[in-house]
């Protein structure tokens, strides 16, 4: 099943410049495990030993995965996971 990762602009580095990239997987921490096999070193910027990063928002159909299941977060085919850096300036 094909879920789209959509990826900002700041993580493009780790996947060769792509916008989105496809992964597979019935929850989100699979998607994330899939995704990290073929653009390694996402990962360690999305999940911080077992739970998403404090600073990275990330949303399954424009859910807010943290009130959702987080890691656990069910995916389906065809959905897509937007991920968005938390931006802070003063």
């Amino acid at each position: 099943m094909a879920v789209e990762v959509r990826i900002p602009t700041i993580l493009r580095t780790y996947t060769q410049g792509e916008k989105a990239v496809q992964g597979d997987g019935t929850t989100l921490a699979q998607v994330i495990d899939d995704v990290e096999g073929r653009y390694p070193g996402l990962k360690a910027r999305l999940v911080d030993e077992s739970a998403l990063r404090r600073f990275v928002n990330v949303y399954v159909n424009d859910e807010d995965v943290r009130f959702t299941g987080g890691l656990e977060a069910p995916t389906a085919d065809g959905d897509v996971v937007v991920v968005l850096p938390a931006v802070a300036g003063g």
